[in-house]
Parts: C-alpha cells; sequence; structure tokens
C-alpha cells in the first residue's frame, strides 16, 4: 500500500466518521424527514461517500466514531454541518438539540461551555449565515 493510499484511506474514514455524526442528528427524533434526506444526499455527495456506504451509515450510524478534527477550524467547520442538520426542517426537537450537544462534547468543545457555543451555532444558522461567517463569527463570539 503506498503511502498516498493510506492518506486516502484515513481521509475517507473522517469522512464517514463525520457523515454518520450527521445521520445520528437526523435520526434522533426517529424520523428522517424528506428535508433532512435532501441534506444528507447533497452532503454525501461532498464528503464522497458511496450509495453502499451512505446506506450502511443510515442502517447503522453508530458503526464509525466521531473523530474530532485537531484544528479549531475544521471543529467550527462540522459544527456548522451539525446545526445545519438540526435547522434542516425548521424546527426544533428536544432529541436532536441534545443529541447536537453531545456531538459538540464530542468534537472537543468543553461540557462548561457547549451549551453556550450550540446556542450561538443555532442562532447563526437561523439567520442563515455561509460556513465562512459561522467560523469567523463562532471565532469572535467573546470579543
Amino acid at each position: 500500500m503506498s503511502f498516498s493510499d493510506l492518506f486516502d484511506s484515513e481521509f475517507k474514514q473522517r469522512n464517514k466518521g463525520h457523515f454518520s455524526a450527521i445521520v445520528r442528528v437526523a435520526l434522533a427524533d426517529g424520523t428522517l424527514h424528506p428535508e433532512e434526506k435532501s441534506f444528507l444526499d447533497k452532503l454525501a455527495a461532498q464528503l464522497e461517500i458511496s450509495e453502499t456506504e451512505y446506506e450502511e451509515i443510515l442502517s447503522d450510524p453508530l458503526k464509525y466514531p466521531i473523530n474530532p478534527p485537531y484544528l479549531h477550524v475544521q471543529r467550527l467547520e462540522r459544527l456548522y454541518d451539525l446545526t445545519r442538520m438540526v435547522h434542516v426542517d425548521h424546527h426544533l426537537e428536544d432529541k436532536q438539540e441534545v443529541m447536537l450537544r453531545k456531538l459538540g462534547i464530542a468534537l472537543g468543545f468543553t461540557p462548561s461551555n457547549v451549551n453556550y457555543i450550540i446556542a450561538k451555532a443555532l442562532s447563526l444558522v437561523d439567520k442563515k449565515v455561509d460556513a465562512d461567517t459561522f467560523v469567523y463569527e463562532m471565532q469572535h463570539m467573546h470579543k
């Protein structure tokens, strides 16, 4: 196996872990709504998740671990995707918000400030900001 194959494999596993985390949020209320399905379809294409992998992750989203990125910016980008998933059907259900908090902790945000971070993330996504604005605002929310 070449070095580039190893890198590709690791990258693919991280994408599967990220996608499975988003599927967990989508399924937290027990139903996959059409808007959520559409979002997942687009995200799967962006993350290069094959149709077979997509179905496998939908059937068992706990199979892949959440691998938090090392860089804070990448954690914020993943939080943006997760928050959009929660917000995609235009109503926040208790189970989805709880799942979002758990995933926030799994991404490396501390339990002491995860509620504040999630509240800010939901506020920004409600305003329909793009990913760059989201990351900037999250990085500068204490200034």
